[in-house]
C-alpha cells in the first residue's frame, strides 16, 4: 500500500457540519429505495476534471435518500433552480454527496463530474439537519479515507446497513427472512486491530506522514491520531511519525503493517500483543535498527523488517527472551464463552473487531442449534475461529471438518485445536472454487454447515453445496450483494431463509458484515 505521492493535508470545511446539535436516533426508513453508488473506478476523477472543478463555487442541494455506501443522494433541479447553480441541462442528474443525510439541505463542493452522475462533499448543512447527525470524534474525519460515516449516529448506521441487506435480499433473491436478528454491536471506536498504514517522508515539512490515504486519492492524509484503530496504535501515530523522521532511511520507509492481539503474559510472546512490520525499500543502517528496537522495546511491541516479499519478513529480537527460531512471533485472542485461546501470526487473517467477533461466533453457533454427536462442515475455516467453538458444542461424540484454501491457515487451525485440547476436528486444504464432494472427508454426511467466504462470496460452492445434504446452514458474509446472490441459489435448492441480520464489525465505514441462517424445507 505504498503511496505514489504526498502532499500537505489539512481539515477542510467538510467537517463544518460537526456543530449541528445531536438528537435522539430514529430508525432509518427501510422501505425507501437505496441508490447504487458508482464503482470506485468511475468515482476517481481525472486530473483534467479535478483542475476544472477546483475553483468551482459550491452548489446547494437537498438530499433525498442514501446510496448503499451511506452517501447522500441529491438531484439537480430538486428544490433549486438555474439561479442556484442548477444548470437546466443538468436537471434530473444524480449527485452523490459525502457527509450528508436524508432531508438535509447542504452546500456541496462538486469533486467529480461524469455524464451520468456527479459526486461532491457537503461543506455545510444549511437547513433541516437530520436528527441522526453526530459530531465526528476524530479531528481528521473528512480528509482521511479510513472511514466515512462518523457524522452519523452509530445506531442509525447499523440500522441503515440492515436496510441495505434487506433491499439486496429482496432485489436479487426476492427473499425476506422469517426473522430479523437484532444487530450485533461491539466496540465502535478503537476497534481495528489489523491495518496497513502508508508512510511518506515530506522533505519540505521535514516530517513523515503515517496513516491512511485521503479519500479518493493516492495522497496520504496528514494524521496525528486515529480513533478507529486500536488505541495502542491509534494514539501512537504522532510518535511513529517522529521516530521515522529521525531515521537515516526516513525516505525509504514505505509501509507499516500492524496486527494486534490480547495481552496474555503467561503465554510465549503474550506480553507483546502488538506487532508491526516495517516495509523498507533499502537496507537499514545499524543506527536506524537500534532506534527502532529502543522504540518498540519501550512499548513491548514485536518488531519485524520487510525488504521485499513476504518471505523476507524478519523478526528483530528486542530482548534475550525473544524466540527467533521461527519467522514470526505469536499473537493471541480469546473466545471466553468457549474457553478458547487462538494463536496467530501478524500476517494471518483475523477479524479486525475482537469484541464483535466474540458475539458473532456465539450467534453463529446459536443459529446452528447443534446437538451432541452432530457432524458439522466449516468452509473457509481459516485458523478455526468458528470450527473450535462448534467442536465444543457437538462434544466428543460429534465432529467438525474445517476446509480452507490456505495450507498455512489449515495448519494453524489444527495447531489451535491441539493447544485447546480439542480432538474432534479435522482440517483440510482445498480449492473451494472446485467441486470437492468426491473427497473422502466430504462423503461422511453433515448435519450442519457454516460458510464464511471472502467478499466474492461462494457462488462456485453453491453449485455443489446440495451434495453435502446439510439440514441447517449459517452463512457469514462481508458483502451483502454476494450473500443475496448466493441466497437465491440456496432457495432454489430447497432451503428457506429463516434468519438474517447485520453485525457492526466496521463501524463508521460503509462496509456491511451480515449473517444468515437457512433450513432445508421438508419434502
Amino acid at each position: 500500500m505504498q503511496p505514489t505521492d504526498s502532499k500537505t493535508s489539512t481539515a477542510t470545511d467538510a467537517t463544518s457540519q460537526n456543530n449541528v446539535t445531536q438528537a435522539n436516533v430514529t430508525q432509518t426508513n427501510v422501505t425507501q429505495k437505496i441508490a447504487i453508488p458508482p464503482s470506485k473506478k468511475k468515482s476517481k476523477p481525472s486530473s483534467k476534471t479535478r483542475r476544472r472543478l477546483k475553483d468551482a463555487e459550491p452548489i446547494p442541494f437537498t438530499v433525498d435518500r442514501l446510496s448503499h455506501d451511506g452517501r447522500g443522494v441529491a438531484i439537480y433541479g430538486n428544490s433549486f433552480g438555474v439561479d442556484d447553480g442548477h444548470a437546466e441541462d443538468k436537471h434530473g442528474k444524480t449527485v452523490f454527496v459525502s457527509f450528508a443525510l436524508p432531508g438535509e439541505s447542504a452546500l456541496v463542493k462538486i469533486t467529480n463530474s461524469r455524464a451520468s452522475f456527479e459526486e461532491g462533499d457537503a461543506i455545510s448543512i444549511t437547513a433541516n439537519p437530520n436528527p441522526e447527525r453526530a459530531v465526528p470524534p476524530c479531528p481528521h474525519f473528512g480528509v482521511c479515507g479510513g472511514c466515512n460515516l462518523q457524522h452519523w449516529e452509530p445506531e442509525a448506521q447499523i440500522n441503515f446497513k440492515q436496510s441495505v441487506l434487506a433491499e439486496m435480499l429482496m432485489h436479487q433473491a426476492n427473499a425476506e427472512p422469517d426473522n430479523w436478528l437484532a444487530p450485533v454491536v461491539g466496540d465502535r471506536l478503537g476497534y481495528r486491530t489489523k491495518a496497513r498504514l502508508g508512510v511518506r517522508y515530506v522533505v519540505k515539512k521535514e516530517t513523515a506522514l503515517v496513516g491512511f490515504r485521503e479519500r479518493s486519492s493516492n495522497f496520504l492524509a496528514e494524521l496525528n491520531e486515529c480513533h478507529i484503530l486500536d488505541p495502542r496504535i491509534g494514539f501512537e501515530i504522532e510518535n511513529l511519525k517522529t521516530l521515522i523522521s529521525t531515521l537515516e532511511s526516513r525516505d525509504k520507509i514505505a509501509q507499516l503493517e500492524l496486527a494486534m492481539g490480547e495481552e496474555l503474559p503467561e503465554l510465549p510472546d503474550g506480553n507483546q500483543p502488538v506487532a508491526l512490520i516495517v516495509r523498507h525499500l533499502e537496507p537499514l543502517s545499524d543506527a536506524d535498527i537500534d532506534k527502532l528496537k529502543a522504540f518498540f522495546a519501550a512499548r513491548n511491541w514485536q518488531l519485524y523488517l520487510q525488504s521485499k516479499g513476504a518471505d523476507s519478513i524478519q523478526r528483530i529480537a528486542l530482548t534475550d527472551a525473544d524466540d527467533l527460531s521461527e519467522q514470526f512471533g505469536r499473537l493471541y485472542y480469546q473466545l471466553p464463552e468457549y474457553d478458547l485461546t487462538f494463536e496467530f501470526i501478524p500476517t494471518d487473517f483475523t477479524q479486525v473487531n475482537l469484541s464483535v467477533n466474540r458475539q458473532m461466533t456465539k450467534l453463529a453457533c446459536d443459529l446452528l442449534d447443534l446437538k451432541a454427536g452432530e457432524r458439522v462442515l466449516d468452509l473457509f475455516s481459516g485458523l478455526g475461529n468458528f470450527s473450535l467453538p462448534l467442536a465444543r458444542l457437538v462434544g466428543e461424540t460429534g465432529s467438525v471438518v474445517g476446509v480452507e484454501g490456505s495450507e498455512a491457515m489449515t495448519e494453524r487451525a489444527a495447531d489451535n485445536a491441539r493447544r485447546n485440547g480439542i480432538n474432534n476436528t479435522e482440517f483440510y486444504s482445498q480449492d473451494l472454487t472446485k467441486d470437492c464432494t468426491d473427497k473422502p472427508w466430504a462423503n461422511q454426511g453433515f448435519d450442519a454447515l457454516l460458510i464464511d467466504p471472502p467478499r466474492s462470496g461462494a457462488w462456485e460452492i453453491m453449485q455443489y453445496l446440495p451434495k453435502f445434504n446439510a439440514e441447517r446452514i449459517v452463512y457469514v458474509s462481508c458483502n451483502p450483494a454476494t450473500l443475496a446472490r448466493d441466497t437465491k441459489a440456496l432457495l432454489e435448492q430447497g432451503y428457506r431463509l429463516t434468519h438474517a441480520g447485520v453485525m457492526d464489525m466496521f463501524c463508521h465505514t460503509g462496509h456491511v458484515e451480515s449473517i444468515a441462517r437457512f433450513e432445508k424445507v421438508a419434502v
